[in-house]
C-alpha cells in the first residue's frame, strides 16, 4: 500500500510538472555555463528536483531556476533528467541507475565497449526477434565486441554466469505503464528497454555494477545522444496518463527528401546525404565506417587517425575511444593551430603513415576552432593528391580527408571541380549550429564522387549504431535548410562589423577572424576568438590576467543584454550572441597545453549590434 502511495504521488508531481513545463526545456540544444557546475550536473539538478517534490511544488519559476542538467540534449537535459528520476522512483533504484537513449542499440553497446576493454564476457537475453539494426556479425567483426546471443522463454531460469547479463525487452504497443513493473531478477545486470517510437532505456541493477554507470553515460555523450526532448516528453505524458505512446505526425518521407535536397543543393553535391541524430553520432558512423573498410579491404593494416590534438573535444575524445577499443586503430597528432601549418603537418605525418604502410584517415575542421584559420586550398590538394612509396618502395595507401564544415556550411568543397573533389573526401556538419539554428542537434554528411564508396559502410553503421536523425529532427531542418545560407550571410556581415569595432576600440587585442580575401572566396563564418591584451612580469601573471580578463568580458555583456548575449558554447543561432572559452567548454578533453584560454565569440543574423559596441566600449575603457 505503501508502494502504491509512493508511486501515485509521483505521477501527481509528474502531472504538476507537465503543466508548468519550462518551455526551454524542450528547445534548448544548448546550455548557459554561467549557472553549470560541470562536476555536479545532473546531481544537482535531481537535488534540488528532489526538494521541489518533497514539498509538492512544481510551479514554473521555481522549475525554471534549477541549475543545468548536464549538458543539454547529448548528454542529457532536464526532461530525461525528469523522466529518468520518475522511472527511478517507481522501480525502486537509484536515479543514476536509470539512463535513456535516443538510440535504441547504443546502451547495448555501451555495456560491450566497457566488458571489451576489460575482458569480461557478455551474454544478451531476448525474445522473440532481436532488433532488425542488431547486426552481430559487424558488431563481433569493427567493433571487436564479444558476447552470446541467448533467445529465453523465461527469464527466471537462468543458469549461472561469469560476467554481464543483459536482458532486451521491446515494447512493441509502446505502453509506458509498465516501468514500475521491471522485474529486477536476480541473474540479470542490465534490463534494455527498447520503445519503437522514442529510443530506449536502461536500468542497471546492483551495485556491483553502478561502475557501469559512467561508462554507459560517456557513450551516450560521446557515440550517440540522450532520448530527445520532445519524445522525453512524449514518454512523460504516456507514464502520467497511462496510455500507448503517440507517434509524432510528422510527414517523415517527404521531410527526408527535402532535407536530402537542400543538402545536395547547399553543398554541390550529387551522392545521397546521410542524416544523423547529431555531429558525433555522424562522425562515429564515419569513423566506424572507415574502419570497418579498413579491417575488410586493406587487412592486417594498422589504421591511422589523423586528428588536431586542439580540435573541438568531441571530435578528440571520440577518436582515442574508438582506437582504444580496436587493436590495429591509433590516433597521430596533428598540428594545424597556432602558428602550426596544416599543410606541413599533413605532408610529414601522410609520409611517415606511407612508411609504414598503415591506412591514413584524415580528421580536421575548416576553418579551424577557435582560431578560424584556412589553409592554402590548393596546397591541401597537392598535399592529398601526393602519391607517396611505402619502405619497400610501392605505392602507399592515398588518405581520406574527414572534413568538418561546421564554421562554413555553405562552402563546395566537394562538387564537381570543386577544390576537393580529386581527392577522396567526405565533409560533416553539426546541425546544432546553422543546419536548424539551435533547434535540434541532427549532423549530415556528404561526399565526393571519389569517397562514394564509403558511405554504404558508413551507412550501415549509422543504421547499427540507431543513430538516424528522428523524425522531428527530420522535420526541423526541413524548415531552417532552406534559409541556411542567407542567415550565413546576415551573420558574417554583423561579425565583420563587430570585429572591426573591435579592432578599432581595442587594437591591442589580437583577433582570430577570416580576411577580406577568404571571405570572398565564400569563407565568412560568424565566429571569431579574441585573444586580449595583458599585463605582468612573468608568464604565469600574463596569464592569469588575460583568464580573468575574459570572464570579465562575458559576465559584462551577458549582465548588461541578459536577452542576447549567452555564455553558451554553441554556434549558428537564429539570434543573439553566444561567449564561450574553449578551454573550459568545447575543448574539455583536450590535453592542457593544448587548450586554448581565449574568448570565442559567435554572433548571429539578429541582435542588437549597436548595444554590443556600446557594452564592449565599456569594457575597453574599464581595462
Amino acid at each position: 500500500m505503501q508502494e502504491v502511495m509512493g508511486d501515485n504521488k509521483v505521477l501527481s508531481y509528474l502531472i504538476g510538472v507537465l503543466e508548468n513545463l519550462p518551455s526551454n526545456w524542450i528547445n534548448l540544444t544548448t546550455h548557459r555555463l554561467d549557472i553549470y557546475n560541470e562536476k555536479l550536473a545532473k546531481t544537482q539538478f535531481l537535488d534540488e528536483l528532489e526538494v521541489l517534490f518533497n514539498n509538492n511544488d512544481s510551479e514554473s519559476t521555481k522549475l525554471q531556476a534549477l541549475p543545468t542538467a548536464y549538458d543539454y540534449i547529448r548528454l542529457g537535459h532536464p526532461l530525461s533528467c525528469l523522466l529518468e528520476w520518475a522511472i527511478a522512483k517507481l522501480s525502486n533504484l537509484e536515479s543514476q541507475n536509470v539512463i535513456s537513449f535516443s538510440s535504441k542499440t547504443a546502451p547495448l553497446l555501451a555495456i560491450l565497449r566497457k566488458n571489451s576493454l576489460d575482458y569480461k564476457t557478455t551474454r544478451i537475453l531476448y525474445h522473440g526477434e532481436l532488433p532488425n539494426y542488431f547486426d552481430a556479425e559487424i558488431l563481433r567483426g569493427a567493433y571487436a565486441y564479444q558476447f552470446d546471443l541467448i533467445n529465453i522463454e523465461n527469464s527466471s531460469t537462468l543458469a549461472d554466469f561469469d560476467g554481464s547479463t543483459i536482458y532486451i525487452s521491446q515494447q512493441k504497443e509502446g505502453l509506458m505503464d509498465d516501468f514500475g513493473q521491471i522485474p529486477i531478477t536476480i541473474g540479470i545486470d542490465f534490463f534494455v528497454n527498447i520503445y519503437p517510437e522514442i529510443g530506449s532505456i536502461i536500468l542497471v541493477n546492483g551495485s556491483k555494477n553502478e561502475k557501469y554507470i559512467s561508462e554507459i553515460q560517456h557513450v551516450r555523450r560521446r557515440e550517440t545522444i540522450a532520448m530527445t526532448p520532445a519524445n522525453c516528453l512524449l514518454a512523460l505524458k504516456a507514464l502520467v496518463n497511462d496510455t500507448v505512446l503517440v507517434q509524432n505526425d510528422a510527414d517523415a518521407i517527404s521531410n527526408k527528401e527535402s532535407v536530402s535536397n537542400s543538402i545536395k543543393q547547399i553543398t554541390g553535391t550529387l551522392v545521397k546525404p546521410l542524416v544523423a541524430s547529431s555531429g558525433l553520432s555522424m562522425q562515429y558512423a564515419i569513423m566506424m565506417g572507415l574502419v570497418h573498410d579498413a579491417l575488410e579491404n586493406h587487412k592486417g593494416k594498422a589504421i591511422k587517425f589523423v586528428v588536431p590534438p586542439n580540435c573541438y573535444g568531441g571530435t578528440n575524445d571520440q577518436a582515442r575511444r574508438v582506437a582504444a577499443c580496436i587493436k590495429n586503430v591509433e590516433v597521430v597528432d596533428l598540428p594545424v593551430d597556432g602558428g602550426n601549418n596544416m599543410i606541413q603537418s599533413i605532408d610529414v605525418i601522410l609520409g611517415q603513415i606511407a612508411s609504414e604502410d598503415a591506412v591514413p584517415y584524415i580528421i580536421a575542421e575548416i576553418p579551424t576552432n577557435p582560431r578560424v584559420e584556412v589553409p592554402d586550398l590548393l596546397k591541401l590538394k597537392d598535399v592529398l593528391s601526393q602519391v607517396r612509396k611505402t619502405a619497400s618502395g610501392e605505392n602507399a595507401l592515398d588518405p581520406v580527408f574527414i572534413l568538418d564544415q561546421t564554421f562554413c556550411p555553405n562552402v563546395h568543397f566537394l562538387g564537381d571541380g570543386e577544390i576537393l573533389s580529386t581527392v577522396r573526401a567526405i565533409s560533416y556538419v553539426s546541425g546544432s549550429k546553422f543546419p536548424s539554428g539551435g533547434l535540434c542537434t541532427a549532423g549530415y554528411c556528404v561526399s565526393n564522387k571519389k569517397a562514394e564508396d564509403l558511405l554504404d559502410k558508413i551507412e550501415r553503421h549509422l543504421m547499427l549504431c540507431d543513430n538516424e536523425a528522428t523524425d522531428l529532427q527530420y522535420e526541423i531542418l526541413a524548415k531552417q535548410l532552406p534559409s541556411m545560407i542567407q542567415r550565413i550571410h546576415d551573420a558574417y556581415l554583423n561579425t565583420r562589423e563587430f570585429v572591426n569595432f573591435i579592432k578599432e576600440t581595442l587594437p591591442e587585442a589580437k583577433i582570430n577572424f577570416v580576411s577580406e580575401e577568404l571571405a570572398n572566396k565564400g569563407f565568412t563564418p560568424s565566429v571569431f576568438s579574441l585573444d586580449l591584451p595583458t599585463k605582468g612580469n612573468t608568464e604565469e601573471e600574463k596569464e592569469a590576467y588575460k583568464r580573468e580578463l575574459n570572464h570579465k568580458l562575458i559576465n559584462l555583456m551577458i549582465t548588461e543584454i541578459p536577452n542576447e548575449s549567452k555564455y553558451c558554447v554553441s554556434y549558428g543561432q537564429l539570434k543573439g550572441v553566444y561567449w564561450t572559452i574553449p578551454a573550459t567548454s568545447t575543448q574539455g578533453t583536450t590535453k592542457e597545453g593544448d587548450k586554448d584560454y581565449i574568448a570565442r565569440v559567435a554572433l548571429s543574423p539578429k541582435l542588437n549590434l549597436e548595444l554590443h559596441k556600446k557594452v564592449f566600449l565599456e569594457f575597453a575603457q574599464s581595462i
